[in-house]
């Protein structure tokens, strides 16, 4: 049975509701007889995902036909142990995940991070992630890697349905109405289950471009 691969972070991961990452609703977009193993998970750099050993199950497990999304860069920017340099080892991390999924005979798909909700004056937003979303596509490039280009689209789906409508993808809590989050929570960065199905939506728009790629999906889904 193929398998569709997800290492990540928690923009990525299945999470515990009312978090959910795009990953999460991959499943329902997958093709019959084709399998999704997340195993994205929060907090992970490209370099501390494979550090932490929990690229293991992919490394001994994927197999010839098999496919392998990627998307790190939330992480790499911080300024701990899980940082990474977007023009040598953000580019040198991918790449090896790259290659183990090739040298197994699987197709590796890189992403670029999903963008963050920050809104400023006029409707406009920040552009976040700095230099990662730039090295990503250019490691596709240089490599003929697929590339989906997650962090255009998302920023581009903020764009179109503005600040409010955009805050409706994200976690949102009321003081109170979590005990997690006893003052409430307004998120930026992670989805809620209706974000989640909408931004993956937006991968499984850009896999369909690939012949490759678009063989592990249903022909259509709305």
């Amino acid at each position: 049975m193929p398998t569709i691969w997800i290492i990540g972070d928690s923009t990525v991961e299945d999470n515990k509701p009312p978090f959910r990452g795009w990953g999460w609703a991959l499943p329902r977009y997958a093709a019959e007889g084709v399998k999704v193993r997340n195993i994205a998970l929060s907090g992970r750099s490209s370099r501390s995902f494979r550090a932490e050993g929990l690229f293991a199950p992919a490394e001994k497990e994927m197999a010839a036909g098999d496919m392998l999304l990627i998307q790190f860069g939330h992480n790499d920017e911080k300024d701990d142990e899980r940082h990474t340099d977007p023009d040598t080892t953000y580019k040198e991390e991918l790449w090896r995940y790259c290659r183990t999924a090739l040298d197994k005979g699987a197709q590796p798909v890189l992403l670029t991070p999903v963008s963050r909700r920050f809104f400023v004056g006029g409707g406009s937003m920040l552009y976040t992630h700095g230099e990662y979303p730039r090295a990503v596509r250019e490691l596709a490039k240089e490599k003929g890697v697929p590339l989906c280009d997650l962090k255009k689209d998302s920023r581009e789906l903020y764009l179109s349905l503005g600040e409010e409508k955009t805050a409706e993808l994200f976690v949102r809590l009321k003081p109170g109405e979590n005990p997690d989050f006893p003052d409430g929570h307004d998120d930026k960065t992670h989805f809620n289950a209706y974000g989640a199905e909408q931004i993956c939506r937006l991968v499984v728009r850009e896999l369909r471009q690939y012949p490759k790629c678009a063989s592990y999906l249903t022909e259509e889904h709305e």
